[in-house]
């Protein structure tokens, strides 16, 4: 019989102690390992981002890569660079340094260092534009031939009127299509006026100033609130200023200096009777002395080759592509198309405050571009 009945308890027998195992230096060197890794990748990243950040300061900042178009191809040693003027003549852009006043200059700055480019056209296609800005293209022109000796034609496309004309003005010589839009020699400058609009709603405008002429061109006054002074004033600025734009056409178009050309016209007496503001056709102005040649670009380039001393459709010819502003594309690519709650809402009154800047002058035939 056993020591224990049926009834007992079985015993309990002692447990063996568990032992568990010591870990390994794996573990440790697996831990190492990750830490090192994220710290390099901190650390790549941070000079990643860096590296970013000056590539992005490059694109923004002004460059002097303007890339050589080869637009038709020729002696290489006989070039001839074309320069376009397109558009509404602005100085403004994307950047301070990106913008036509800017583009158009450094384009002649690149003519005048290389000793291949024996000539300029400048292929003009324009309504105008500021006064400023058409101002600043026509002395860079008069610069370029003064230092260089080298002739600028200019070849007018569908438009040249206006600051169009004005930059055309010092070019040695000037080819129109018999259908160019040209002419259109005068001054404009506008103002919207916002008084009727504000009294229907019912708001005023409170207005600081230091003198009587302080608010002149105002949005907010009643027109009949301006004074026969400041009307004077006005006008005697827009008188000025067409002034210059004649004295500059007159001395464009002497027949003296770098324009003693067989090619060349004279303005004819009463040339002034027909820069009242309108617009003529090339071949009104071939008549009047204000161009002096009908034709295409093609004419205008085998007239530069002819004063050039370039055999006919010899010369190689360049064009000089700026550089692409890129942060100033994203940024306007980034801009919502739809304007978020609250936001103002433009009302289409038929005009174009961009093109046309109120209270700026301009050298410009507003009625000849699209709105």
């Amino acid at each position: 019989m056993s020591d224990y009945d049926n009834d007992s308890p079985p015993p309990v027998l002692p447990q063996q102690p568990q032992y568990l195992p010591r870990p390994s230096g794996a573990g440790r060197w697996v831990f190492m390992f990750l830490f090192f890794a994220l710290a390099g990748l901190l650390l790549m990243g941070g000079w990643f981002l860096s590296s970013i950040g000056e590539a992005m300061d490059s694109l923004a900042a002004p460059t002097d890569l303007y890339t050589e178009t080869i637009v038709r191809s020729g002696d290489t040693a006989q070039r001839i660079a074309i320069v376009p003027v397109t558009g509404v003549i602005t100085s403004y852009g994307l950047s301070a340094e990106q913008n036509m006043v800017t583009s158009i200059k450094k384009q002649f700055d690149l003519a005048a260092a290389d000793e291949r480019i024996k000539a300029v056209v400048l292929r003009i296609d324009s309504p105008g534009g500021e006064v400023l800005a058409s101002d600043e293209i026509h002395n860079a022109i008069v610069e370029f031939q003064a230092d260089t000796g080298k002739p600028v034609i200019a070849s007018m496309g569908g438009m040249a009127a206006s600051g169009g004309y004005y930059v055309a003005a010092p070019c040695r010589l000037i080819v129109a299509n018999k259908l160019t839009i040209t002419g259109s020699i005068g001054v404009i400058m506008q103002s919207i006026n916002f008084h009727g609009l504000m009294d229907k709603v019912g708001v005023e405008a409170v207005t600081f100033k230091s003198g009587a002429n302080k608010d002149m061109l105002s949005p907010f006054n009643p027109p009949e609130a301006t004074s026969d002074e400041q009307q004077k004033i006005l006008q005697d600025f827009i008188d000025s200023t067409y002034e210059q734009f004649a004295g500059i056409v007159e001395t464009g178009r002497e027949k003296k200096g770098h324009r003693e050309t067989k090619h060349a016209t004279e303005l004819v007496a009463d040339w002034k009777d027909y820069a009242d503001g309108r617009i003529l056709t090339g071949a009104q102005a071939l008549e009047l002395g204000m161009v002096d040649k009908l034709g295409n670009l093609d004419a205008a380039i085998r007239l530069a080759e002819d004063v050039s001393g370039i055999p006919e459709d010899t010369a190689r010819l360049v064009r000089h592509d700026p550089p692409v502003d890129i942060l100033g594309l994203f940024s306007l690519f980034t801009k919502s198309s739809t304007p978020p709650a609250g936001s103002t809402v433009k009302v289409d009154l038929g005009l174009n405050p961009i093109s046309l800047r109120p209270g700026l002058p301009y050298y410009i035939a507003p009625h000849l571009f699209a709105q």
